[in-house]
């Protein structure tokens, strides 16, 4: 069974997403053992609850500073005692001591096809404002794993997404999330659970 502790931000969509491909069946032998916030008032605290899977809040506003609230968060990572850890809109960089101790063992869901606009300060709706701003005609999502740098490791699975004439930013980052980072996140998690994805000189192979 593969013990995943999920680390969120905000609404939790794509903490839902792997919710319900386990309760349904399309992620085999994974097991939320606990969800991660930074935020007090996350509504993917809500969603863990309502699922009955343990949630726990790590704040930097009630730490002293950045080393001790990074201490207390890799504390509570860890007394889960993950095979996995999944960033599912997890707006905090995450310490390198966790990234070295769990190499090929995080991973993360970017709302864009890496390389294209990722990187630091891409994140939520500028990830699509600048998409649409830049006049592609193809953008999506891509999983993959963390290193050290922000957006830069092995890409796990990519999927496209078309743009629309008409699209907001707002239209465009529901349409990322439905066709592509809730059915690639939890599908991800799904071939590592079952072994299927190796990682040798910083790329990904996943066998049948």
């Amino acid at each position: 069974m593969l013990r995943v502790v999920v680390c969120v931000s905000g609404g939790g969509t794509n903490l839902q997403a792997i919710i319900d491909g386990i309760a349904q069946g399309a992620v085999f032998h994974t097991e939320i053992v606990r969800v991660v916030s930074n935020n007090p008032g996350a509504r993917a605290l809500e969603r863990a609850k309502a699922a009955g899977i343990e949630s726990v809040c790590v704040s930097p506003k009630d730490y002293g500073d950045r080393e001790q609230f990074e201490t207390a968060l890799i504390r509570c990572v860890e007394e889960a005692g993950p095979d996995l850890i999944v960033l599912a809109g997890f707006m905090v960089k995450v310490p390198a001591e966790l990234i070295q101790k769990y190499k090929n063992r995080i991973v993360n869901v970017h709302p864009s096809l890496i390389p294209a606009f990722c990187g630091t300060g891409y994140y939520g709706l500028r990830v699509h404002e600048e998409a649409l701003k830049r006049g592609v005609k193809i953008t999506g999502a891509t999983v993959h794993f963390v290193d050290e740098g922000m957006d830069t490791g092995p890409i796990i699975m990519q999927k496209a997404v078309k743009v629309h004439e008409d699209d907001t930013p707002e239209t465009l980052q529901r349409r990322v999330m439905e066709e592509a980072e809730w059915v690639l996140l939890p599908w991800c998690i799904n071939l590592i659970a079952a072994g299927q994805v190796i990682v040798e000189d910083g790329r990904v192979t996943v066998t049948e």
